[in-house]
């Protein structure tokens, strides 16, 4: 018979439900093949109203459906039950009863009591690779069993939250680019080009082409205040006022000066006979 019956090993895990007694006695097993009956005899290693495990002098294959005469030493009759095959390993076999009746079950313990047969509470199968005892493994099976459901968790958290890192990480970095590409298509503010030349301010009052005189401010008359405020102001190569600031004397005056000389035009003023951009001083002189 081929080796395929040999899918679940002497050594799988026990599925016996109920006592098993450590007795031996003489059995026949029959199996239904293409019509014709193969009668496999053996015998008993242990026995219980729930099924049996026994050696044969033949091969079963697991999930066949079989025929079982045991034959008690002592009794009169011999027991006749049905039987399903769940495990055969070199020519071990272990069945489970089917269709026992009550009589049949009594009949076991009555015997088993007759030959002081002792229980046997707990089949130990064969220490799976990787253990130091008997026990059987959390997953249920022999050895290269699959890691316990606890490890297998630990490592799929593990994997997500490595994952979860990643994908900020990628986040981030995308949000700083995209920062950075938005920044740089800002436009910068210009630098203020220094000044090439420092022109006296009689110079560039014979190069004034418009003046605006300052209004006297409402806000200085309650003080009376009056005076010359001096401006430091840069002319650009166009001759327009580009940038000033106030020397001296109050805000409100000072204020004042300034928004009058924005207006204010000359004519370029030339450094080797090229427009230049100069610094020059303009005194304006308040009365109320």
């Amino acid at each position: 018979m081929a080796s395929g019956a040999q899918a679940q090993g002497w050594d799988q895990p026990s599925r016996r439900r109920g006592l098993r007694y450590n007795v031996q006695a003489q059995l026949d097993v029959t199996v239904l093949r293409s019509g014709i009956p193969d009668t496999l005899p053996g015998r008993s290693v242990n026995l219980g109203e729930g099924g049996l495990a026994a050696v044969l002098a033949g091969e079963l294959l697991p999930g066949e459906a079989v025929g079982v005469e045991i034959r008690f030493p002592k009794a009169a009759d011999p027991l006749r039950t049905r039987a399903l095959v769940r495990h055969h390993d070199r020519l071990r076999s272990g069945l489970e009863f089917v269709g026992m009746t009550s009589e049949q079950q009594v009949a076991i313990r009555v015997w088993a009591g007759e030959m002081k047969a002792e229980p046997e509470e707990t089949v130990q199968a064969a220490t799976p690779v990787g253990t130091t005892d008997g026990k059987e493994s959390e997953s249920g099976g022999s050895g290269g069993a699959p890691p316990p459901v606890r490890n297998r968790r630990g490592r799929g958290w593990i994997f997500l939250l490595v994952s979860a890192a990643i994908l900020l990480a990628v986040l981030w970095w995308h949000w700083n680019r995209g920062w950075e590409d938005l920044e740089s298509g800002l436009p910068q503010k210009a630098q203020q080009p220094q000044p090439q030349a420092h022109v006296p301010a009689e110079v560039m009052e014979k190069l004034v082409t418009h003046r605006v005189d300052p209004d006297y401010p409402e806000a200085a008359r309650p003080a009376n205040l009056r005076g010359i405020i001096v401006l430091d102001v840069v002319v650009g190569r166009d001759g327009s006022v580009r940038d000033m600031h106030a020397l001296n004397g109050p805000e409100v005056l000072a204020q004042a000066a300034m928004d009058a000389l924005r207006w204010w035009r000359f004519k370029p003023y030339r450094v080797d006979g090229q427009p230049a951009e100069v610094e020059t001083t303009v005194a304006v002189e308040f009365k109320p």
